[in-house]
């Protein structure tokens, strides 16, 4: 099917001799800012005489990430040269030569399309004092074929000229073609940067963190087995005093609170609809990175985003199901309002998050501006997809494993927790729980990031697979040794603790995001830092949510385990 499908795409970018060849204009920008872009005829570039071609959003990845194709008027055919040519003139008054000289000042280049292959090119350039300004005007297009389809452009910025208020300047371009021996599948290997995501760091960082998990997942296991053989040798001989000796002895440790440990969390409904959704963006996480690892979704605009949506729209069961037989578990009653909270809770701060920025977008008149029938088309994606999804998912977890099979009995009266060192306080474990998940993934978050942020193309998935397993048993053996020193001091508040300590990551990566910002990018501006802390929010929740959920879930197990291995009066 994927093979078929390939082929009807690659139907698509077969051309005729002297067939048309479209040339898009996309958009123009600061080149520090990678978000903040226009419209590409907002800048008073002129226009081609070719008759103009609308251009419609092929995908909603593609309206939401603020591609506006707009025809460019050049005429291009496939396999004609075309000498130097006039195409337009603009008539530079002050007003457009004020909007050139801010566009030079902040270093705007603009993207161009053809045949879905990108080309980016400098608006112009100052002096050296910063007082003249240049334009520059003259297009000289290198295109490369093999047989009938179009596999390489190149383009060269020529015809320096000085903006001068009140003169004419002429645009123009040219285009030669030339055999290649690139073949289709390959053509987009030239944007790729090997030498950058496949440094020696990166595989360090990798092998680093693998060793790390070993060690920890070796450290776990003595620890935890060494000690849990001990506790149970304590409570079998216990079991075998009699009551006099058992009164005079020091009771102490997790099997003091089997009567509480399963009690419900505090705040059940939030409790389950966090875990339930936490659990979504695991299994889209996990989807959308073997999806990309088979095809390369990197060669298609807004793909990515798009197979993103897709998937968090098909996914919606998960969170039903592990949400809503939670909450049932847990005793919860009001389970449609559960239901509701966890199939708009990501929506809801992810839609939150980009209406915000949205005002600032349209605001600057920035590409950036989300449509108003592409807001139609998401929260028709919410409320009619999403939503009967997630019902379905919440009502087969409900009747499938909704009822309560906890291995010790629940005291109808809560055991008071005793007082316990600083160190052992839930906030403390809760605080120093996500630094060694962070200290996993710091690495990786650096090549996300200037892929997100920079002009870099991701594409080392294998790498992020690795990255998200790593991430997961470190999670989870982090959080099963805060909970097992938790239980330990007596403290059965062990459900909220288990989540927090593994969601705590998200402090540390948006922590790290600030780092970036100030030490890794030159960007600027009330629009671009609105729209890069908005979105690294959402992400570090985003990442703080699943991490919490695995962490729980990772927990859930062990503390079932052990209470079920433990002779309970």
């Amino acid at each position: 099917m994927a093979e078929r499908l390939c082929n009807i795409w690659q139907t698509w970018h077969l051309y005729q001799d002297k067939e048309e060849v479209v040339l898009w204009m996309n958009t123009v920008g600061p080149y520090h800012n990678r978000q903040e872009t226009y419209k590409y005829f907002s800048l008073p570039f002129c226009v081609g005489s070719k008759k103009s071609i609308s251009h419609y959003h092929e995908t909603l990845g593609e309206a939401l990430q603020g591609v506006e194709l707009e025809f460019s008027g050049l005429d291009i055919k496939f396999k004609e040269d075309v000498m130097q040519t006039t195409y337009c003139e603009i008539d530079l008054d002050k007003g457009r030569r004020d909007a050139f000289v801010y566009a030079i000042k902040n270093h705007y280049w603009y993207q161009m399309y053809i045949d879905d292959l990108p080309i980016w090119g400098i608006v112009g350039e100052a002096d050296e004092n910063g007082e003249d300004y240049y334009l520059w005007t003259y297009k000289k297009l290198e295109i490369g074929y093999n047989g009938n389809r179009i596999v390489d452009v190149n383009l060269t910025s020529e015809g320096k000229v000085k903006l001068v208020p009140n003169t004419k300047i002429q645009m123009s371009y040219s285009v030669k073609w030339k055999k290649s021996d690139v073949k289709f599948e390959d053509r987009f290997d030239k944007y790729l940067d090997p030498s950058f995501f496949q440094h020696r760091i990166h595989w360090f960082s990798i092998f680093n963190s693998f060793m790390m998990v070993i060690f920890l997942v070796g450290l776990v296991s003595m620890i935890l087995m060494r000690t849990l053989r001990k506790d149970y040798a304590r409570y079998s001989k216990e079991e075998e005093m009699d009551d006099m000796d058992r009164d005079l002895g020091d009771e102490y440790g997790w099997k003091q609170v089997h009567g509480d440990v399963f009690r419900p969390s505090s705040h059940p409904l939030i409790f389950s609809s966090l875990i339930g959704s936490g659990c979504q963006i695991f299994a889209v996480s996990l989807i959308v990175i073997v999806v990309a690892m088979i095809e390369d979704l990197y060669t298609e605009r807004g793909s990515m985003l798009s197979t993103a949506i897709f998937v968090y729209a098909a996914t919606s069961p998960v969170n039903g199901y592990f949400g809503g037989s939670l909450y049932a578990r847990q005793g919860g009653r009001r389970w449609i309002k559960q239901m509701f909270i966890g199939a708009f809770l990501i929506p809801a701060m992810v839609c939150g998050t980009a209406f915000f920025i949205n005002f600032i977008a349209i605001y600057y008149h920035a590409s950036r501006a989300i449509p108003f029938g592409t807001m139609v088309a998401v929260c028709c994606i919410c409320f009619f997809v999403i939503l009967p999804l997630n019902l379905v998912g919440t009502i087969l977890g409900r009747n499938l494993s909704g009822q309560p099979n906890f291995p010790c009995r629940v005291n109808a009266v809560p055991r008071p927790i005793p007082e316990k060192k600083w160190f052992m306080e839930p906030a403390v474990i809760v605080c120093l729980g996500g630094i060694l998940p962070f200290g996993s993934i710091f690495i990786e978050m650096y090549f996300i990031f200037t892929s997100f942020w920079a002009y870099k193309i991701y594409y080392v998935y294998g790498f992020m697979m690795l990255v998200l397993v790593i991430l997961c048993i470190v999670t989870v053996c982090v959080t099963i040794v805060c909970t097992y020193f938790l239980l330990n001091a007596e403290d059965y508040r062990w459900q909220w603790t288990s989540f927090l300590s593994a969601a705590s990551t998200a402090i540390y990566v948006y922590m790290y995001s600030f780092y970036y910002y100030f030490f890794k990018t030159k960007m600027y501006g009330l629009f671009q830092t609105s729209f890069y802390f908005g979105y690294m929010a959402v992400f570090s929740t985003a990442l703080g949510i699943m991490c919490g959920a695995i962490g729980y879930m990772g927990t859930s197990a062990f503390v079932r385990k052990i209470y079920t291995n433990v002779k309970i009066d």
